[in-house]
């Protein structure tokens, strides 16, 4: 085999596998508000930003408190299909809050993952 035909086939191999390993990326949260970790005063909102759409029937967001108490949130999707977020009815209490989110993409991966932040 010479080398330019090597070097050619070589590179339709790379061309070729490159998609591929794109395609079997999950969604990921790429920000939150209020962010991990964060103290904040009570947000009126909560949002959660993914890297994919996801599909609004299988998204959804717990808000849980520091003894195990959960707030009952409305999640909405948003236009671009890739922001969750929630309107909350009240102030939430000072304290220690989880978010435990549950998606999934638009190509049909389930994800599931949580983060803390606390209000002052």
């Amino acid at each position: 085999m010479t080398l330019h035909r090597l070097l050619t086939t070589a590179a339709v191999v790379l061309a070729v596998s490159v998609p591929a390993v794109a395609a079997f990326a999950h969604a990921r949260l790429v920000s939150a508000t209020p962010g991990a970790n964060a103290t904040v005063v009570s947000p009126g909102v909560i949002s959660l930003t993914f890297s994919e759409r996801m599909v609004p029937a299988f998204s959804s967001f717990d808000l849980v408190d520091a003894a195990g108490r959960e707030t009952t949130v409305r999640t909405t999707v948003s236009e671009d299909g890739k922001t969750l977020s929630a309107r909350l009815a009240r102030p939430l209490a000072a304290g220690a809050w989880t978010v435990n989110w549950r998606i999934a993409s638009s190509d049909g991966h389930r994800m599931t993952g949580s983060y803390g932040f606390t209000v002052h």
